[in-house]
């Protein structure tokens, strides 16, 4: 991994991927990079909702963590291409699983999933208590 942003050892795995992927934008860049490689404008026309400044700082630390490779070319004007790595690959590998529970569980689990509130005592999983 590139860069440690946490103080002390990590507690398992889990704890060391999810410093690599948390934030609100990771996943949903990873998600895109998959299909193809971006550019920075049409990367952020992929994912409505993300500002220039948070969407270029989390590039910088998922390139940082060998996840995404950042290829400049000698164009005029200058262009920037965003892809995924091997390692890169591997992760999107790891989250398709996740993935799939949250389209089954989630998305698909309940007719009213979009609309239960943080404060509703719904189970959001069939057979949870």
């Amino acid at each position: 991994m590139g860069t440690a942003r946490r103080p002390g050892a990590y507690i398992c795995g889990i704890d060391a991927a999810m410093d690599v992927i948390g934030g609100k934008w990771k996943v949903l860049i990873l998600w895109a990079l998959a299909e193809r490689p971006y550019r920075f404008g049409a990367l952020r026309r992929e994912l409505p909702g993300v500002t220039e400044k948070v969407l270029a700082a989390q590039l910088r630390e998922l390139e940082a963590d060998g996840i995404v490779h950042r290829e400049e070319y000698d164009d005029v004007p200058p262009r920037v291409e965003y892809s995924l790595t091997a390692r890169g690959v591997a992760l999107n590998k790891a989250l398709a699983p996740l993935g799939a529970w949250g389209k089954e569980n989630v998305l698909n689990g309940s007719p009213a999933a979009g609309q239960v509130r943080e404060d509703d005592h719904v189970a959001l999983v069939t057979g949870a208590a």
